[in-house]
């Protein structure tokens, strides 16, 4: 299992970021996908997931609204669309396979997950 993550970079408040998840070494349409983020000095944070198909997704309140999250089962890619960011946005944005095809759940720490890619949203 192999999960690239791309995208991040420096934004201002009230900008916009598209992350990318490349995806390989499994059957990417078999499985729900998922994004989370550390920020510095804090605890992983899972911000919403998106199943097999693409047409479910579920976000976390702090997200609900500015982030959204699709995929490309035919370029075994996931996105994760931010709107409206915030300074208290700024962390490691990492996408994540549970290890099962059910839907993810804790730990997140258990599961498969990329390197991740840095967002920092400041002035």
């Amino acid at each position: 299992v192999q999960l690239v993550e791309s995208g991040g970079g420096l934004v201002q408040p009230g900008g916009s970021l598209r992350l990318s998840c490349a995806a390989s070494g499994f059957t990417f349409s078999d499985f729900w996908m998922y994004w989370i983020r550390r920020a510095p000095g804090k605890e992983l944070e899972w911000l919403g997931a998106i199943n097999s198909y693409g047409m479910t997704t579920y976000y976390a309140d702090s997200v609900q609204g500015r982030f959204s999250i699709s995929r490309d089962n035919a370029k075994n890619t996931m996105y994760l669309q931010m709107t409206n960011l915030k300074p208290e946005d700024t962390a490691l944005y990492y996408c994540a396979r549970p290890k099962d095809q059910l839907p993810p759940r804790q730990p997140y720490e258990a599961d498969y997950r990329g390197q991740g890619t840095h967002v920092t949203v400041s002035s």
